[in-house]
This record gives C-alpha cells, structure tokens and sequence, in this order.
C-alpha cells in the first residue's frame, strides 16, 4: 500500500514543461537522449503521451528469491508506472512488456503479476494481457523452454484510441461465405481481414535477425508497429521510458508519429539516433510487419 501512495504523489505531482512536440520530419536526435528516465519524465507534460510502451529490465543480476532485493525492484518499477500514468493522455493506453525471472534455484518468477498491482493501482483498466510467442530461446533440460513473454495492454479510462482495421490480419478463410440467412452469399468475415487475437507470433531478435544491433532482448519493431497503429493516430506522442536501441520510438516515426525514449547506457543511445538516422535516409532495415514466419517444412519456407 505505501508504494501505491507515493505512486499517486507521484502521480499529481507539477512538472516543469515538456520537450517541444515537433513534426517526424525535423525530429531532432536529442528528443532521445541517455539520462535516467525518472529524469527525462520529469520533462512531460500532463497526459502527453498517447501510448507508453516499454519493457524494463528484469534480469537484474540478481536472485529473486531474497525478498528485500524483489522489493527494491517493484519499488522502482513503481516510481516508473506512476510518472508513466501522470504522462499518459486520458485516451491513452500504456503497455508493459515483461516476461519471467528464473533464479539460481530454476524457480520462475512471473513479473507481470506484481506489476499488474502496481499498475492496476493507478485505476487504469487491463484490457488484453498479450502473449508474445516467439518460437526460439534457450533450450531447457529441467523445465519446459520458454518461448514466451507477455504484454499488459492497459487503457487510463473508458474512452480510448483502439484501431482494429489498421491490424487486422489476412483471414484463414477470406472466400467463406453465408450459406443461408438474409446475408447468404456474403462474405462472412470482414473483407479487411480478421482479429489479430491475443497470441502474437512475432520474431524475437536472434543473430540472424535482420534487427540484430549489441542489446540482448531487443524490441522486435513489428511487434511495436501493431500497438503504435492500433492505439495512436497520426502526430500522436508515444514514449518508451526504457528505449533500449529505439524499436518503439522507430515505430513511432514509421508511421507519422512523435517518438520519445530515453535509456542510461550511451551505447544504446548512441544506436537509437544511427537507427533513427538511417531510417530518415531511407536505409534502416527492418523485418516488415506480417511478414510470414519460415518454416522449413513447408514450400519454400512457407514465403
């Protein structure tokens, strides 16, 4: 409970203003910028962002199983969520990327259970816990392998941006049609596609992956672009107060947003504004959005 009262300090507090909202085209690198985030949030105004996206640190060198290190961790997690709500725009949604923690003991340990407390704390509303599946990581011989992580899709009220027609996806069936009824002979899905579900099946960013840059648990940016077109417009602001390398803020610009994202480690930072650089001159790659997963059992990969 302590943590949820200053959480809503936090929350109410007065900040000076924010960074100039500037138009994708003369975004200047240092809206990204290597400072503590606590510290580059302090420079948000009110409910500025349309989307927060994020996945923070969990492996923190640290084994779980001592109860006052897993506090610290929450503590700070907290301090984060609430400067995160304060930010956040009435319609906004803030997503939270997290996965599990194994201690030294083999024992997992769910982040987003806890986290979902601290968040629900703020009275946002969970609208979908997503599960990220990405088909590869390391390979277990005591446990079954995890293969995935999950995102907490949280909206600040009632009312909120949701695009379902900018991701759906194509439909198993996009021929069927009604065979009796008033709408026989019609389709029977929507022509736009299908749903995309809950379970997402989306690359992680291995060696081999297109993306591949030093950081270790990168943002797939497809993953990224489904939430930015789904839950912002275009010129909306989207944060991601643990940028890492800058998948989301890259999602952001790709598709006419504002992008803002800070990390601590420089050669991270450094990364980002080179990514953000060659996306401007037309050269970053990226693994396109939708694009079919290989498998090496079906024809040609199944391309």
């Amino acid at each position: 409970m302590a943590a949820n009262t200053q959480g809503e300090k936090l929350a109410r507090s007065t900040v000076s203003p924010a960074l100039p909202l500037l138009v994708p085209e003369t975004y200047p690198e240092d809206v990204v910028e290597c400072v503590d985030n606590l510290d580059f949030l302090a420079r948000l105004r009110d409910e500025s962002m349309k989307l927060v996206v994020t996945s923070p640190p969990y492996n923190l060198g640290k084994d779980y199983e001592r109860r006052k290190d897993f506090d610290e961790y929450l503590n700070a997690q907290a301090r984060v969520i609430a400067e995160c709500v304060r930010v956040l725009h009435p319609r906004g949604s803030l997503c939270w990327q997290v996965g599990n923690h194994v201690t030294s003991q083999g024992e997992v340990v769910p982040l987003d259970i806890p986290i979902y407390f601290l968040i629900k704390g703020h009275d946002l509303v969970l609208r979908n816990r997503i599960v990220w599946h990405f088909g590869h990581g390391l390979h277990c011989t005591k446990r079954f392998s995890g293969r995935y992580e999950t995102i907490m899709w949280f909206t600040k009220g009632m009312d909120y941006t949701f695009n379902l027609d900018a991701v759906r996806v194509p439909s198993k069936y996009p021929e069927k049609k009604h065979h009796k009824g008033p709408r026989a002979g019609q389709l029977s899905g929507n022509p736009l596609g299908k749903n995309p579900g809950d379970v997402w099946l989306i690359p992680n960013v291995k060696s081999n992956h297109v993306e591949k840059t030093i950081h270790p648990c990168q943002f797939p940016v497809e993953l990224i672009e489904r939430l930015v077109l789904a839950m912002t417009d275009e010129g909306d602001s989207v944060l991601d107060p643990y940028m890492g390398v800058g998948s989301a803020v890259i999602a952001a610009l790709m598709h006419g947003r504002l992008g803002y994202g800070c990390d601590i480690v420089p050669e991270y930072v450094e990364i980002a504004r080179e990514r953000i650089a060659a996306l401007r001159a037309g050269t970053l790659r990226t693994r396109p959005m939708g694009k079919p997963i290989y498998d090496p059992n079906r024809p040609n990969g199944g391309h």
